[in-house]
């Protein structure tokens, strides 16, 4: 059961592994290329309508993305922010806490990144470090611990009654699969970057992330603020199932404006510009 006796919407759901685990979520045939790119850009299309409503209506909305190293998270939200403004959806991605950070309350630095009216915030990872990689590597007490499961869901009811839509999403993969991408990265030169010793730490500690999820669901997937799972193994379906997922979270309109006219160009009114060859040029190496 969940804190306070809530049971919500992505409680029933597990991460999938394919030994000795809990549920082996059936394959589907992966989604072609030109099927999916031909769906993503309806659905951004869609964002992009959503985002002139959160502007419009001066709407806060904060959606966090959580799971397993390599589930996808990033992805995903790269999707969703391709084709919006960065001044309306934003991407928070915080650092390692600094020494002074250390010393704060918890929740106060994520605090600073929350959305303001007419914002959408990219959470990706959150608040809820404190109950995976830093319950798991040990960068917290158990006293700390058991203080953000009292703590968060009452910190995220303050959020909610604050006005904040939040959403929260967790993205499943199984341990063969993830251990396909860690391998896929180690060869690709533009994704190496990707793999940090937390990374490999996750595959030896993978029962432990598992119970580490587990309760965290336990204590903070409630009905006021539910966890909603995302089968992540194909990335490309995941990314159009939760981009789909969020449109219908939240009801909007389009008001995306649709009389622009551009204006005639003006005359040089005499003004005569400096010649070309004064400037610059990043040389044409191709």
């Amino acid at each position: 059961m969940a804190a306070g006796g809530d049971n919500g919407a992505g409680a029933q759901a597990h991460d999938h592994v394919q030994e000795g685990g809990d549920v082996v979520l059936p394959k589907r045939k992966k989604i072609d290329e030109a099927t999916y790119d031909e769906e993503l850009r309806k659905l951004q299309i869609e964002l992009v309508r959503l985002q002139e409503w959160i502007k419009y209506k001066c709407l806060k909305v904060a959606v966090i993305f959580e799971g397993r190293d390599a589930a996808g998270k990033g992805g995903c939200i790269k999707r969703i922010a391709a084709a919006t403004n960065p001044r309306v959806v934003r991407i928070a991605a915080l650092h390692t806490p600094t020494e002074r950070e250390k010393g704060e309350w918890y929740f106060q630095r994520y605090v600073a990144e929350l959305p303001a009216a007419g914002e959408m915030v990219l959470f990706d990872r959150s608040w809820y470090n404190r109950a995976g990689v830093e319950r798991v590597m040990g960068f917290c007490t158990e006293d700390e611990l058991w203080e953000f499961f009292r703590s968060c869901p009452e910190f995220e009811r303050m959020l909610i009654r604050s006005g904040i839509t939040l959403v929260k999403y967790w993205f499943s993969v199984s341990d063969r699969e993830q251990e396909r991408r860690f391998k896929a990265r180690l060869s690709d030169p533009m994704k190496i970057w990707k793999l940090s010793p937390m990374d490999l730490a996750s595959i030896e500690r993978w029962v432990e992330y598992s119970i580490a999820k587990d309760e965290m669901f336990k204590y903070t997937d409630t009905k006021h603020s539910p966890w909603w799972t995302v089968n992540a193994d194909d990335k490309k379906r995941a990314r159009l199932n939760t981009i789909h997922h969020l449109l219908s979270l939240i009801p909007y309109e389009d008001v995306t404006p649709t009389d622009i006219k551009l204006p005639a160009r003006p005359s040089a009114r005499g003004y005569v510009r400096p010649p070309i060859e004064v400037q610059t040029f990043v040389p044409e190496v191709y």
